[in-house]
């Protein structure tokens, strides 16, 4: 990362005066937490978005259901492929379909016994994962950072910034 600011510094000024480093280690931290869990959760014969989905399921309380559409809206991150998921999930066992008694159209999405045991094994293998990425941080930086990231996501969510394609994060309404 020093080497590209070095870079950047050095041939093309411009692009250094106007560019934020906090935000491209930002970037590289992220990478490399998505690569963490991308390796952690394949270990364990599924695929990040299967997690993800998985993880939404758990935290919602018992029976552990939800509708496609309220599952879509509580992801992390958005699934374009959530029919392809849901599949994939219910064949290796970790989800079921029931119909919905609320509306006859749509199938309700509910974790299974083993869906719920796989994501309560993996989720602490990550946690121990996010702790040693950031053991160099006292807790006081950690909530200073936080509440830095809450500031910036607030930022992109209100609109105030223009960008195609426009995600809301962790809950927001999406636009």
């Amino acid at each position: 990362m020093e080497d590209i600011l070095q870079l950047n510094e050095a041939n093309w000024p411009e692009c250094a005066q106007t560019s934020y480093p906090a935000l491209l280690r930002l970037t590289q931290v992220n990478n490399i937490f998505i690569q963490i869990i991308k390796e952690c959760v394949e270990s364990y014969g599924i695929q990040s978005s299967d997690f993800n989905l998985l993880s939404c399921l758990r935290r919602n309380p018992a029976p552990h259901t939800l509708s496609p559409t309220d599952l879509y809206q509580s992801m992390l991150f958005s699934s374009g492929g959530l029919t392809k998921v849901l599949t994939r999930l219910q064949k290796q066992g970790y989800i079921d379909r029931l119909d919905n008694p609320e509306d006859k159209r749509s199938k309700l999405v509910t974790l299974t016994a083993a869906g719920k045991s796989l994501v309560e094994t993996i989720m602490p293998v990550l946690h121990q994962r996010e702790k040693q990425m950031v053991e160099a941080l006292s807790a006081a930086d950690l909530q200073q950072l936080d509440n830095m990231m809450q500031r910036i996501m607030k930022t992109m969510n209100s609109g105030e910034l223009v960008y195609p394609h426009r995600v809301q994060f962790m809950g927001a309404s999406r636009s």
